[in-house]
């Protein structure tokens, strides 16, 4: 593909994903109304919990204390997903972005936005990391400070792997940097799709250990 190509794949006006309407989004506004949200509740056991806190039976078996998700990935949020990440549709973390960032209303205000940090091999095929994409749409749209606190060590593709291969793949995953920037914050972690939870509880934990005093997640979709 040719600079020029490369340019306008990522640029280029898209057809919105759902109606196929030339809206200059991947996403217009009607079609976002038609994503069902997901409701309140615990990410692990989907118990009924007041603004996505963790469930009392589910703290001891996880680092994370609230996790706002957006949607679930089926139809138009996966297909929006697989644009952005797959065929160079940048323009999707956009959209994604504007609708997380009405999910930052669950949070306090003095936190820290921090991008679960993608694979390098995924972010040199792709041209950018979709997850720092995101986190940047949702502190342009709330104010919210954003940090970059993690990198990835790790190169391992995690598309299908059950929990147990996830964790054995993700150990020693993730490194904190800057972490006078943790130390006793609110630290909240970005992503775009929650599977089996491996992959935020694994960077969750890393930021605990550098020193964080809570941690949470908002991501879009939940398989």
């Amino acid at each position: 593909m040719s600079i020029i190509e490369d340019v306008v794949s990522l640029f280029a006006p898209h057809s919105c994903v759902g109606c196929d309407v030339e809206e200059d989004r991947l996403l217009c506004e009607g079609c976002s109304e038609s994503l069902a949200l997901v409701p309140s509740r615990c990410y692990r056991c989907k118990a009924v919990t007041p603004d996505y806190v963790v469930c009392e039976a589910c703290k001891p078996h996880t680092p994370l204390r609230q996790v706002a998700v957006y949607t679930h990935y089926t139809g138009l949020a996966k297909e929006l997903l697989h644009r952005m990440k797959y065929e160079r549709a940048r323009a999707g973390a956009g959209e994604v972005g504007r609708l997380l960032a009405a999910h930052g209303a669950y949070f306090p205000p003095n936190l820290v936005l921090v991008h679960v940090p993608t694979a390098t091999s995924r972010v040199r095929m792709r041209g950018y990391d979709h997850a720092a994409l995101l986190a940047r749409e949702i502190s342009r749209n709330t104010g919210l400070l954003r940090q970059r606190l993690l990198t990835r060590v790790g190169q391992a593709h995690q598309v299908g792997a059950r929990r147990a291969e996830r964790l054995r793949q993700l150990e020693d995953a993730f490194r904190p940097i800057h972490p006078e920037c943790i130390r006793g914050k609110h630290v909240v972690l970005v992503d775009d799709v929650l599977t089996t939870g491996a992959t935020l509880e694994t960077a969750a934990r890393v930021l605990r250990r550098a020193g964080a005093a809570r941690v949470s997640a908002i991501v879009f979709a939940q398989a």
